[in-house]
């Protein structure tokens, strides 16, 4: 008897991608997963770039209403924070999708290829780095605290990486982007405080 007789997949042709995996695999790579060098790192990046076409957008269109004294700063702040907020958790959602069907189409725990973690840690990092703020600097500190914690992985964030499916993908990057959410809030603050010119 040969060894493959019990296994019913065996000689089994894979099966056909369908259109669903095809925009599984676009939304868990967004165009850098491919990359033969350090792919999450330009994850990374493509979250940063994704935050800083965002945030000017969004402050524009808030901010405008305010020069007409129809908003102040306080209801300006506040809604460009959950705009913020809101898109994390779309792509952190999408990605949860997104992740879980390229698992089960490579047959591979969290494979590489998959990039839109770091997309979503990356930008709640960035939540730390108004623009407003005369800290273009921030954004750099972000972008590496960000890194950092991601490769790390202090507790509980290599734990996290055992969570099921796209799930399991998704947290530990959560994760590390909190831990650098506050890495670098600590670290602006430090300087505004110490630093930063006084009026």
């Amino acid at each position: 008897m040969s060894s493959n007789s019990s296994d019913p997949t065996a000689g089994t042709p894979p099966a056909k991608r369908t259109i669903k995996d095809y925009l599984a695999l676009s939304i868990a790579t967004v165009g850098v997963g491919y990359f033969p060098i350090a792919p999450g790192t330009m994850g990374s990046l493509v979250g940063v770039a994704f935050y800083l076409a965002l945030f000017p957008l969004a402050h524009h269109l808030l901010f405008a209403p305010v020069e007409r004294n129809r908003f102040g700063e306080l209801q300006v702040g506040t809604a460009e924070l959950t705009i913020a907020l809101v898109t994390i958790f779309l792509v952190t959602m999408i990605g949860v999708w997104a992740g879980t069907r390229v698992e089960k189409l490579l047959h591979r725990k969290d494979p590489s290829i998959v990039v839109i973690d770091e997309v979503a840690g990356q930008m709640i990092a960035l939540l730390s780095a108004p623009l407003w703020l005369h800290t273009w600097w921030s954004v750099l500190t972000a972008f590496l605290l960000f890194r950092a914690f991601d490769i790390w992985k202090p507790y509980p964030i290599r734990k996290l990486e055992g969570l099921e499916s796209g799930l399991g993908i998704m947290a530990d990057d959560l994760a590390a982007g909190v831990y650098a959410l506050i890495a670098n809030s600590v670290l602006i603050s430090g300087y505004l405080v110490w630093f930063a010119p006084t009026r």
